[in-house]
């Protein structure tokens, strides 16, 4: 029953990951585990992706449900619309409604991508993130947390911000392609929390991690209090779908509203602009 329930939350939450994309997405192909623990076994991307399939109507009602909702009250006064045509508020971007206290320092705007190293809209967008963040403005506080709906998202975010806390946010790419090309989806089948340690560690230790300084930090109190606040932003923005990118607490969008990737990361830079200059 744990393992049935275990694989069908990843299905759910996978299939509510992303909606649409700018239509380039291919479902990845199930390949061996490559850093299993020992006596445990993991879910696959195939097994992961045909469970999807059958939860996607369920997720889907709930995700139009909210949107609808937002429509109805986010209405924005002209305002606090982009000039100029290019995008449309309520089609290209929405106002989050009642608008939320951000982290940004005076002067600054906070730019937040809410993301799942098991989705695969998720990984297509990082590319364009990377690219996007080293030629930012110097205003955007660019913040990137991980989405926490269940057991399976938090196995994930931890060791993402693990790696984040050991400086080598380089690696968060290497587990995206770990993930969605290598076949191994670095949770165990079991979902014990020592199971998705040891697998974690595994490719933290393939990537030039000592097992020391991993623990020290996924077992720490800097990533205990980013889980906490992951799970503070995924309800307080009442996160349905991955992946979101939520500007200086006020808009949010993702690539099948935006219209694509590139199109996604060209509107956060122009409402982010906007932002500033208010």
């Amino acid at each position: 029953m744990k393992k049935l329930l275990l694989l069908a939350t990843c299905a759910a939450l996978l299939a509510a990951c992303g909606a649409k994309d700018s239509g380039t997405s291919t479902t990845p192909a199930a390949a061996p585990s490559t850093a299993s623990a020992p006596g445990a076994t993991t879910p696959s991307t195939a097994e992961l992706g045909q469970a999807a399939a059958a939860t996607q109507e369920s997720a889907g009602s709930e995700q139009s449900t909210g949107d609808a909702s937002l429509e109805r009250i986010a209405a924005m006064p002209e305002n606090v619309q982009l000039p100029g045509g290019r995008w449309q508020a309520g089609t290209h971007y929405k106002a989050i409604v009642p608008a939320q206290s951000t982290t940004a320092e005076p002067g600054q705007v906070e730019v937040i991508e809410v993301l799942w190293l098991g989705c695969p809209h998720c990984y297509e967008l990082e590319p364009y993130v990377e690219s996007w963040a080293k030629k930012k403005p110097a205003y955007v506080k660019f913040v990137q947390e991980h989405v926490m709906w269940g057991p399976v998202h938090r196995a994930h975010g931890k060791l993402f911000y693990t790696l984040q806390a050991l400086n080598r946010g380089d690696l968060v790419r290497k587990a995206f392609d770990e993930i969605h090309r290598g076949g191994n989806v670095l949770i165990s089948r079991t979902g014990k929390d020592s199971e998705n340690a040891s697998l974690a560690l595994a490719f933290a230790r393939a990537n030039g991690i000592s097992e020391a300084d991993f623990k020290r930090e996924y077992n720490g109190f800097g990533v205990n209090t980013r889980l906490q606040r992951a799970e503070e932003i995924t309800r307080r923005y009442r996160i349905e779908s991955v992946p979101l990118v939520i500007v200086n607490g006020k808009y949010q969008s993702g690539a099948d509203t935006a219209g694509g990737n590139e199109q996604l990361m060209q509107l956060v830079t122009d409402l982010a602009a906007s932002e500033k200059s208010r």
